[in-house]
C-alpha cells in the first residue's frame, strides 16, 4: 500500500491519509447556515469587486459563466465537524482562470467570498490562488444539488469546509484581512485542517485581525 494511505472500507482501495481528528465518511447530510436559496437563472450573476487591478468590477450572468474555461479537480473535503469525504471530483472554473479574467491589484492580500443571504468567508489571496481551488458547478460528474450549493460553490480543499462557500455570488479583493461569517463567531481565521485550526481560541499572533 502506498505511503500516506489507509484501507478504504468500500473495498480495499487505498485512500489518502486524513488530517488529525478526521474520519472518512462517504455519505453525509449537507450542512449549512440558513435556508437553501431559490435559484432564478435570469437573475443570477457572479461579481468580482474590490481592489481590482483597474479599480473596476466584473460580472458574469449565469449563461456567460457557463462559457468560461472548465477544469476538473479531485480532492478530499474536510469538514470542521470531524469528517472528511475522500476523493471528491469537482468541475467548474479554476480560481486561477477567474483571476486571470478579473486581475486583482498588486496591493490585494486577501479575498472575501460572498454567498447568498450575506454569508461570507475570508481567505488569504495565496489560498484563493492555490491550483486546487475551483468555483464548482458539478460534483462527481453531476450538477450540484441545491443543498450542496447549486448553481455555484467555491471549493478550497486544503482548508476546512466552511471556507468553501455555497451559493457563491461575489468575490471581493481586499488589501487587508477581515473576518467572515463564522470567523466572527469563533471559528479559526485560517482553517488549516492539518494544523487542526478549528476555533479562534487556538489562533496565534498574526493568524488574523482581532475579534
Amino acid at each position: 500500500m502506498p505511503a500516506g494511505t489507509e484501507p478504504d472500507r468500500r473495498g480495499g482501495e487505498a485512500v489518502p491519509r486524513l488530517p488529525p481528528g478526521q474520519a472518512a465518511r462517504y455519505e453525509h447530510k449537507a450542512l449549512h447556515y440558513g435556508p437553501v436559496p431559490a435559484f432564478r437563472p435570469e437573475r443570477w450573476d457572479l461579481r468580482v469587486v474590490g481592489a481590482t487591478e483597474d479599480l473596476g468590477s466584473y460580472r458574469w450572468t449565469h449563461e456567460e459563466f457557463q462559457e468560461l474555461p472548465r477544469t476538473e479537480s479531485v480532492s478530499d473535503f474536510h469538514c470542521v465537524m470531524r469528517f472528511s469525504v475522500p476523493r471528491v471530483r469537482w468541475s467548474g472554473v479554476s480560481a486561477l482562470d477567474l483571476v486571470a479574467l478579473a486581475p486583482p491589484s498588486p496591493e490585494a492580500t486577501h479575498v472575501m467570498v460572498w454567498g447568498e443571504y450575506g454569508y461570507s468567508a475570508n481567505l488569504r489571496m495565496s489560498d484563493f490562488l492555490d491550483p486546487s481551488v475551483v468555483l464548482a458547478t458539478h460534483r462527481d460528474g453531476l450538477p450540484l444539488t441545491p443543498e450542496h450549493g447549486h448553481p455555484l460553490r467555491l471549493v478550497v480543499p486544503h482548508l476546512y469546509g466552511w471556507k468553501s462557500v455555497k451559493w457563491l455570488r461575489m468575490v471581493e479583493y481586499m488589501t487587508a484581512d477581515r473576518r467572515g461569517f463564522w470567523e466572527e463567531r469563533g471559528y479559526h481565521n485560517r482553517a488549516d485542517p492539518w494544523l487542526e485550526q478549528r476555533f479562534s481560541a487556538q489562533e496565534e499572533p498574526g493568524d488574523g485581525p482581532a475579534l
